[in-house]
């Protein structure tokens, strides 16, 4: 399960890594049309918004994954200790309920694009592509964030030894 978790951040590091790049690249093409060739190129932002879309939803599930994200830190850190761990895996359940709702919602979603047919103005693409990042992101968070819900609930339960907490 670790191996397959660890194949899919490398996979979302990549895409964030690649999106980064294309969207750094058509900003920059786009600044220099706008200012200097005068062409009337329409897809670059649209391209470099999508790129961004993307990176921000996978940006959010390695927050996740990470612990960098804000959390409230004020409020479980008053607590030691079993309490503590009760609470952050009641934290980390409510974070997957959530982001399962948000996937099976998103998934009718995109599902409504495909059978609208809608195309995005500059580029041409189906919608359904930029709108396929909710589901793709929100699939990972529910997966990597189950396993850390579960590795949790086992390390509650395990047996400790005296002194430790």
């Amino acid at each position: 399960m670790k191996k397959y978790l660890q194949y899919l951040q490398k996979i979302e590091d990549a895409i964030m890594i690649l999106a980064f790049i294309i969207m750094v690249l058509t900003s920059f093409a786009q600044v220099v049309n706008r200012n200097f060739v005068h062409a009337g190129v329409s897809w670059f932002e649209e391209l470099a918004r999508y790129c961004m879309v993307y990176m921000a939803l996978l940006g959010a599930e390695a927050g996740l994954r990470d612990g960098t994200q804000l959390s409230i830190v004020a409020f479980t850190n008053k607590f030691k200790g079993i309490a503590k761990q009760c609470i952050l895996i009641i934290a980390k359940l409510i974070t997957v309920v959530f982001s399962a709702i948000i996937l099976v919602t998103s998934f009718e979603l995109v599902m409504n694009q495909v059978n609208n047919g809608q195309m995005t103005p500059g580029l041409g693409i189906p919608m359904c592509v930029p709108y396929f990042a909710l589901p793709f992101a929100f699939s990972i968070i529910v997966a990597v964030q189950g396993f850390s819900l579960i590795v949790m609930i086992i390390d509650l339960f395990k047996p400790r030894k005296e002194g430790e907490v």
